[in-house]
Formats: C-alpha cells, structure tokens, sequence
C-alpha cells in the first residue's frame, strides 16, 4: 500500500478516533470459504424438505430468510453443505455476475448451491460488518468477473481469496454494523408501509368498482348511495379514437405495466424510433393511451399533459361527461384485463393487438360524472400518498449510500 493512502474512514464514531488505524488482510484472511453443491435430483427423497438451498435466483436481498428450493436432512447426510445462520452468501458463477455480485447474510441454517461460495467469518471479524463492507466494495468485484463458457459470468475464486481489505477493530465493527442495520429496519419498515397502501389500494379498488356480473360497487360513497345502478355503454360512445401527428417540442411519453405514462427520458431505455415527431401520435391532457399489444397487460395510462407516443399506441380521447382518470384505474382491474384479453387478435397470446374498433364495442360501466372523479380522486390521492411514502424510501436508501461511503475507506486505501 503506498504512502498517503488513507487508512481510516472519513466519518468514525468520536470514541473511535484516537484508536489508530484500520489494518489491512485480504478476503482469505477474515473468513473460511466453502463451496456447495447440488443433490441428486434423481433421488425425491434429497428434495422438498425443510432446509433451505440457495441458488442465484434467492439472492435478490441482503438479508436470506428462506429460498424457493429446499432439501432434505438426508441430502445434507449424503454430503450437501449446510452452514449456520450468520454466514455471508456470494454468487461466484452465473449470468447475474454479468452486472451484479449478489451477497447475502443468512439469517437461518441454510444450504447452496455450487454456483454459490459461502464465507464463515474468523475470530474477530463482525459478518454483518464484513457483509456490508464488502457491498461498499462491490464494484471491485465487479471488476473481478472474468468470462466463463457460453458468456456466464465467473469470480475466480484465487482473486476473490486475494481481494484486499481495511478492517477496524471488533468493537468499532459492530457499532458502525449497528448503525448501519438500524438504518436497515427503518428502509424496511418504510418499504413495508408502501406495500401495505398498495395492497390497501387494491382492496379498495376492487370495492369502488362492481364486480363481474354486478351493476354497483360493493363500496360507494354516502352522496352516491341513492343514486341507482350504473349503466353500461360501449365504449365508443365514451372515447373517440385520436389520431393526430405529433409535434415538434412536446415530451415524449411509453406506458409503462405498472405507473401507466411516463416520460422516456425518466425511464432505462433508449429515445430511439419516436424522436421525432414524424409518424408519432399526439396525447392531449387526460386521454388514455395504450400499447395496442401490451393493453391486455395492463399497458394503459392517462396523460398529465400534452405530449407524444410512439404509432403503436391507441389514444382515447374521452367524451363530454367522461372522467378519464376514473377509466384509467378501471381499466387496471384484474376482470378488466380478461375482458381486454378476450377482445385482443392474435394467433398466439405473445401477440395479440388490441385495436380501436374493438376496444370500441367493449361495455364500460358509466356511473354519473361526479361519482367517476369522485372514485378518482380518492384513489389518485391513495397514489399520492404512495409517491409520497416511495419518495422517503429512496431518501433513506441515497442516505445509507452516502453514510457507507463515509464509514468505509475510500477505495484509494486498497489495492484495486
């Protein structure tokens, strides 16, 4: 390590500061590293037990509660790796570490597959500290994974024993992991907060809508309780099918399955064949436009202002008397979709359309003017607050981020 290299981290806790320096070892040195493997799926009775196996397709979160894939104890008799709750998971081979080097921390006794190393922490050494550490390392690892046959991503083991670290002492390991997974609990109790008001929306959206067969809503407000059942008209009374060019400066928009119209621009995607405003469609404020072969899908929105889509969109423009806000959630039901399905040509289901005039002869409900924007606003309000509660999630993760960043030593303190 050369000279000036800082070995100690930019933010450390005050009783910290005087103790010194952090001290270098490689990856070999903190911990014991084991391989696993798979049990004969030629024998049931390896399989479907009670002890999880890991593969890459569990690794998606820091924390490994359970795994899709479980194995027997007799497998484990028969010589499948189990490792205690505690050891750190890293994916070592597969088409993730194209992008990605997954890294778990078992949070029970599970066993791994062969494409997985696991990493049991020596003495001294935090594996909650050490997990995270190396999360604040990842793109070094990155760096690491070379080509294997057919393109799978492999991290040679040699290098990944060799990679070089800073470690502090136990003790100020495990205040700045204790830091650190505080700061986890609040991500997850404010991811659980938003899962809980989409889970509260679609309850509720089943409730405000009638359901198949039904002509009123098993939920309705008090003003509208009097007001009969709704009727049902077809489509094309409702929505005009808008055909205009685009125009030069206006935004270009893609419906996206789950947030309806967004801008390309916000999105990981490359502005490619609407660019331009030549044969692309115009999208007045509050038509719906749809992916004519993603619509049964849910590939729907409603525009919150004037822009432009590509020619493969319907736009629907609404009627008088027509809340398109309210026909944008509709249209999101699970009994909409079947309904939007069972209208949609094609051979196959991968290539069924969705054309104008026939989504044109599809029954919609029509409840009055004011109960539409009504049930709009109580569930776009619902979204609000939704963005509200995403917005403070993405927050806390970009804090979490910066405090690593300060907690850890730069990456000019290692070797690279």
């Amino acid at each position: 390590m050369s000279e000036g290299k800082a070995l100690v981290p930019r933010l450390r806790f005050p009783e910290f500061r005087e103790v010194g320096k952090w001290q270098q070892s490689t990856l070999e040195q903190l911990v014991v590293m084991r391989s696993g493997g798979t049990p004969s799926k030629a024998n049931p009775e390896f399989w479907n037990g009670s002890i999880p196996w890991v593969s890459a397709k569990d690794m998606k979160q820091f924390f490994l509660e359970d795994t899709e894939d479980h194995i027997s104890t007799a497998a484990v008799d028969e010589g499948a790796k189990l490792v205690p709750t505690g050891t750190l998971l890293m994916l070592t081979r597969g088409m993730t570490l194209l992008k990605d080097v997954p890294i778990c921390v078992l949070r029970r006794k599970m066993s791994f597959n062969q494409d997985v190393k696991a990493l049991r922490p020596k003495k001294d050494v935090d594996g909650l500290f050490l997990g995270l550490l190396l999360l604040g390392n990842k793109h070094r690892l990155l760096k690491m994974v070379d080509i294997a046959g057919h393109g799978t991503g492999r991290l040679n083991t040699d290098k990944l024993k060799g990679l070089e670290l800073l470690l502090p002492q136990p003790a100020e390991q495990q205040r700045i992991a204790n830091c650190l997974s505080s700061l986890d609990a609040l991500i997850a109790a404010q991811a659980d907060k938003i899962d809980a008001l989409k889970t509260h929306k679609k309850g509720l959206m089943q409730q405000l809508f009638p359901r198949e067969g039904e002509t009123v809503p098993r939920l309705r407000f008090p003003e509208f309780r009097e007001a009969g059942e709704w009727k049902f008209t077809k489509a094309k009374y409702l929505f005009s099918n808008r055909v205009e060019h685009g125009e030069d400066g206006l935004p270009i928009y893609s419906v996206t399955m789950n947030n309806g119209l967004a801008k390309r621009d916000s999105l990981d995607r490359k502005i490619d064949d609407i660019s331009h405003s030549t044969g692309n469609k115009k999208v007045h404020k509050h038509d719906i436009a749809y992916n004519m072969m993603r619509m049964w899908q849910g590939a729907s929105g409603v525009a919150i202002e004037d822009c432009m889509v590509s020619p493969a969109y319907v736009i629907l423009a609404p009627s008088d008397g027509v809340c398109a806000e309210f026909y944008g959630y509709f249209l999101k039901l699970p009994q909409s979709l079947q309904v939007l399905t069972a209208h949609s040509q094609g051979l196959t289901k991968d290539r069924l359309r969705l054309y104008y005039k026939d989504f044109a002869q599809i029954p919609l409900p029509q409840p009055t003017l004011g109960e539409q924007q009504k049930i709009a606003n109580c569930l776009s309000s619902l979204d609000a607050l939704i963005a509200t509660q995403a917005d403070k999630l993405d927050a806390l993760k970009t804090h979490k981020k910066g405090l690593m960043q300060q907690l850890f030593p730069g990456p000019e303190a290692v070797a690279a």
